[in-house]
């Protein structure tokens, strides 16, 4: 039970340690582009697998920025779940899932720009 406790008092020290990023700079033309794919439940499961694979390791499995790499990080991930969030428009979250910035790694040659919407189609299932 102590070690129960520990370890969550620790979790909440490091994230408290963490600096909270600064405001994205995102053009334009992805500020009000549309996604291009329906989030119907096979785009939705196909952003999960996609969001597993590359980026659960620092955003957490839920998207509450409690990932084991993001916990290591400077700058607090972010919780995809939160209001401030999920106000960013579809194009915005692709931009920043594409072209990264800082510790955030960019995936432009990483990731297919379809597998990207569907993951942005799962972080809008996160939503509180």
């Amino acid at each position: 039970m102590f070690l129960a406790a520990s370890f969550g008092f620790m979790s909440v020290t490091a994230n408290a340690q963490q600096k909270k990023g600064e405001p994205w700079e995102i053009p334009a033309e992805y500020k009000k582009m549309a996604n291009p794919v329906a989030a119907d439940t096979a785009s939705i499961k196909a952003g999960q697998m996609a969001y597993s694979r590359n980026c659960a390791s620092c955003h957490g499995k839920t998207g509450l920025g409690n990932g084991p790499k993001g916990r290591m990080c400077k700058t607090f991930p972010g919780d995809f779940s939160d209001a401030a969030f999920q106000g960013y428009s579809d194009g915005e979250i692709f931009y920043q899932t594409k072209f990264g910035r800082g510790e955030m790694p960019a995936y432009d040659k990483k990731i297919p720009d379809t597998d990207i919407w569907n993951m942005v189609n799962y972080i809008r299932s996160l939503k509180k």
